[in-house]
């Protein structure tokens, strides 16, 4: 069996599971964000009482952070009086950051586990060697209710990995070529597992940043075999203990495809699809495309890593006037390190808005939204219309260095020059 069989398996009581088999699991965490107060009317709609396991629940108050509306400051209200009635061992309120960012850095998420969380992007867990997986309110409150869910199991196809990335090619440059040559369909209800060289010696965040977006090709999860980095992580911050799954040597994916990282050139997922992903070099020979906002942050680009790549650009310079640059550290303790290594500072003194951490306008709520007619570049996961403000509005997606160079320039730049002028 692959890993993520050997959990399903282990958590619904049975020695194996086949891919298509539906079974019944026990979750071992559940997180609910605030987009989600229905999952509170249907949990009592369904005769619930009390929460399952008070150490195994909690909500992450992440898309409206801090509430921009009444109705998300009510929502909250409502969401807060059910975990305090609850007992609720784990809370994150406004002021701690994402979900995905803030439960590694709590230590609720570990090798071998199922998280459930009504979030699509709860796929970046398999960065652990979990099994990570979104859904609706109503499931969510059956978890609540029970501690279980149904699931299919998947398929599993395999992305291997393999060779160096260059200087300026970045984990998110990879993924995007990545998702430009399987699609955003290639992956439905189907488990990613990343493997290869380059994934062994991937540090934490940029495993995170990679299995984020699997959820972009369609996949139900992710998977990486945790590596060191991975382990001491996580080793220095659980909150349980943990069993490592592995994947046995005689199985086989039900496809392979292989990538060799050392090709590849800085990549751009330009308007208005996700998979719509062109080298750089190949945009920029189209012709110039002028830029009116450029974003760093959300749970697929705004770790310390992420950070500190925009300030090796930015540190000294300032970027153009009548632009601007929206900055959201993924958590408080993100923002934390920042500080304390003058990063913040840094992006600061380069113009750059800092916002709290948060969603933001990932989603298109607060904190940077695009107005008709402008053009931002974003190191978010998607590119959609109407994704970060205005229908009328273009995104690109890049990475965090690819945006720091670009907003610097004013127009779409390939960050290799200004690294290349540093070196």
């Amino acid at each position: 069996m692959h890993a993520i069989e050997k959990i399903l398996a282990k958590n619904s009581g049975k020695e194996r599971v086949v891919p298509g088999e539906i079974v019944t699991a026990k979750i071992d965490f559940a997180e609910i964000n605030d987009l989600y107060l229905q999952t509170i009317y249907s949990f009592y709609e369904m005769g619930g009482k009390r929460v399952w396991d008070n150490t195994r629940a909690a909500f992450v108050f992440d898309h409206y952070a801090p509430a921009p509306t009444i109705k998300s400051a009510a929502n909250q209200r409502e969401m807060r009086q059910f975990a305090q009635e609850n007992g609720l061992k784990f809370h994150f309120d406004t002021q701690c950051g994402v979900c995905h960012q803030v439960m590694p850095e709590a230590g609720v998420i570990y090798p071998g586990m199922i998280v459930v969380a009504t979030d699509s992007h709860t796929t970046t867990h398999g960065a652990f060697g979990a099994l990570g997986t979104g859904c609706g309110a109503t499931d969510m409150a059956c978890i609540l209710m029970t501690g279980e869910l149904w699931f299919r199991v998947p398929e599993i196809m395999e992305v291997r990995l393999e060779g160096e990335a260059p200087d300026g090619v970045f984990p998110k440059d990879v993924i995007l070529h990545v998702l430009g040559q399987i699609k955003a369909d290639g992956a439905v209800y189907k488990a990613i597992d990343f493997t290869g060289s380059y994934v062994e010696k991937l540090d934490v965040a940029g495993r995170m940043t990679i299995c984020n977006m699997a959820v972009e090709m369609g996949a139900k999860t992710a998977y990486m075999q945790p590596n060191q980095a991975v382990l001491d992580y996580v080793s220095s911050r659980a909150v349980r203990p943990f069993q490592v799954e592995t994947t046995d040597p005689d199985f086989n994916y039900s496809e392979s495809y292989v990538f060799q990282v050392g090709d590849l050139e800085p990549q751009l997922a330009c308007p208005h699809s996700v998979d719509n992903v062109r080298p750089l070099p190949q945009v920029l020979a189209a012709g110039e495309v002028r830029i009116d906002q450029g974003y760093i942050g959300s749970c697929t680009g705004g770790r310390t890593e992420d950070l500190a790549q925009a300030a090796r650009i930015l540190k000294g310079k300032h970027i153009p006037p009548y632009t601007r640059l929206v900055v959201v550290p993924a958590s408080a303790e993100v923002m934390q390190a920042c500080m304390e290594r003058g990063i913040i500072q840094d992006l600061m003194a380069a113009g750059a808005t800092i916002a709290s951490p948060g969603c933001g306008a990932c989603l298109g709520a607060h904190e940077g939204v695009i107005a008709p007619g402008e053009v931002c570049i974003t190191s978010t996961n998607r590119n959609f219309p109407g994704r970060m403000g205005s229908t009328g509005a273009e995104i690109y997606l890049a990475s965090p260095a690819t945006v720091a160079a670009s907003i610097l320039n004013g127009r779409i730049t390939d960050p290799r020059l200004y690294l290349k002028e540093e070196g």
